[in-house]
């Protein structure tokens, strides 16, 4: 009981604009804080130039920010996400094969959840561990702005509408799928 699928390339525009839609919708309190701080001293000595500070401070947070998720798409480590790649998906594990002798596995647990969309299943992978974290300053700047990795299965790289009801069974029987 495996589904196989077509080759499907994951498109970097797609994942960047999937993946900013998903920081700023849980993360975008944090655009607040520097409007914040910097607004602090205009509270107490009005001038037009602590709001323009506070507003180009946080514009450049903003622009960091989503300049941090994008990135995923220029690193080395994110390349295997954006290959041309086939899925043969069963029981034990989703293969991801560039071709019949090199490919990767990811293990169901290796998967924190997924979402059904109107097109597509997202995969959302596990986020590291506290051990696989540096530690000090930069442990805590890497748990604070983790950027978010899934893989998107279209249902047009399923063979027929079967494979998109055994995918989604699975998905619900690992408790993946709400």
């Amino acid at each position: 009981m495996a589904i196989r699928t077509k080759k499907y390339q994951f498109d970097k525009k797609l994942y960047t604009n999937l993946a900013l839609t998903q920081v700023w919708r849980k993360d975008w309190w944090q655009a607040i804080i520097p409007l914040a701080l910097f607004l602090i001293p205009a509270l107490f000595s009005f001038s037009w130039w602590w709001v323009a500070i506070a507003i180009i401070v946080t514009i450049l947070f903003v622009l960091l920010r989503s300049a941090q998720v994008m990135g995923v798409t220029q690193m080395e480590q994110g390349n295997p996400l954006f290959e041309k790649m086939t899925y043969e998906i069963d029981q034990r594990q989703i293969l991801m094969k560039r071709n019949d002798r090199e490919g990767m596995a990811l293990t169901w647990n290796m998967i924190q959840s997924a979402r059904k969309k109107d097109d597509a299943f997202m995969l959302w992978l596990q986020p590291p561990t506290q051990e696989q974290m540096p530690t000090g300053w930069k442990g805590w700047l890497a748990r604070t702005f983790q950027v978010p990795v899934f893989i998107n299965l279209p249902y047009r790289i399923f063979n027929s509408p079967n494979d998109i009801k055994l995918m989604e069974s699975m998905l619900r029987r690992k408790n993946l799928l709400a």
